[in-house]
């Protein structure tokens, strides 16, 4: 079996990706078979493409070291370009498969959840997206009369991290959950991926709940319907790439380019092809850590890509949540 904890990535897309390109499942193909276990189907278009992976079986979760569940990935290229019209398609595109996925009730009560930490750009997805959201469960309590037809009640909090509170924020949301009983939870958290073409340009939408900084090697307490006794559903964008990762990409390109330039019957190319690409990264890793530790990388513009893409996805739930409101009365509902 592929060892995926040494390739930093919260995308089950990524993960299916890995074992896909590994020796077991090569020869799984080979044999005509497919990974038992999970189920991939496509939607969307060129704009937002939507991959939709199940995992329903153990086997499956062990092939791409997920939990079993259902993990949906939107593609969106010119998500990081504030492009008006694929936003809007991306909006209603994440609305419908949340909405799929939640299957709420009218009048359902929402607990959002924005993780992470507001110093720290790349980490301040969550913080961004709770800031642009409509938090209505007060308005429905003390003033119903001014709240439109269709609003839910919804309410948000963005927890910061231990080393600003002191306190587990997996500890605070039970706090939070125990208190005001919500019908669902849906957790909002910066992302880490293994290619950097998905930085900033892919949403992630899975039912299995999320423990925050498991991207990046850092796990803390786990937010899941298993811990919270409701459904959680975890939605983020990768901002980050772990510098060994995106290396060890980088000699795979060169490695490959090398071979496709080189005669096949030459010595020269067999020595590339015998190359094991899982050992490589591992020396790239040994190679890096006396330098430079466990480095994280991200885009230089971060802070316009965080600001722009956390708009998308909190009106991705704000149309989700209020289905009797459009894009043009979230401004009424936005301090």
């Amino acid at each position: 079996m592929i060892n995926l904890s040494n390739r930093y990535t919260d995308l089950a897309i990524e993960a299916h990706e890995i074992f896909m390109n590994s020796s077991e499942a090569k020869q799984q193909a080979q044999e005509g078979k497919t990974p038992p276990g999970v189920v991939i189907e496509n939607a969307g278009d060129e704009d937002v493409k939507i991959t939709r992976v199940r995992i329903t079986s153990r086997t499956g979760e062990a092939s791409i070291g997920k939990p079993m569940g259902n993990y949906i990935t939107l593609e969106i290229p010119e998500l990081k370009d504030n492009n008006e019209d694929v936003n809007k398609k991306t909006i209603d595109a994440m609305a419908r498969e949340l909405r799929d996925m939640l299957k709420l009730k009218e009048g359902s009560t929402t607990l959002v959840i924005g993780l992470g930490n507001w110093n720290v750009t790349p980490d301040a997805l969550g913080p961004k997206v709770v800031s642009n959201l409509m938090v209505t469960r007060h308005l429905l309590q003390y003033v119903p009369e001014h709240v439109d037809e269709g609003v839910s009640p919804v309410c948000a909090i963005a927890p910061g991290v231990l080393g600003i509170t002191g306190i587990e924020t997996g500890e605070i949301v039970r706090g939070v959950v125990d208190r005001l009983k919500p019908d669902a939870l849906i957790a909002i958290d910066a992302l880490a991926a293994r290619s950097m073409e998905r930085v900033s340009t892919t949403i992630q939408i899975a039912d299995t709940g999320i423990a925050p900084g498991g991207g990046v090697g850092n796990k803390r307490m786990e937010l899941s319907e298993q811990t919270l006794g409701m459904p959680v559903v975890a939605i983020g964008v990768p901002t980050v790439v772990d510098a060994a990762t995106l290396t060890n990409d980088a000699m795979d390109l060169v490695i490959d380019s090398l071979m496709n330039e080189s005669p096949k019957d030459s010595g020269f190319y067999n020595t590339l092809k015998d190359i094991d690409r899982d050992q490589k990264y591992e020396l790239i890793k040994e190679a890096l850590n006396p330098y430079v530790g466990h480095l994280i990388v991200t885009p230089k513009e971060i802070d316009d890509i965080i600001s722009r893409v956390s708009k998308v996805v909190a009106n991705g739930l704000n149309m989700a949540l209020h289905q009797g409101i459009t894009l043009d009365d979230v401004g009424r509902y936005i301090n």
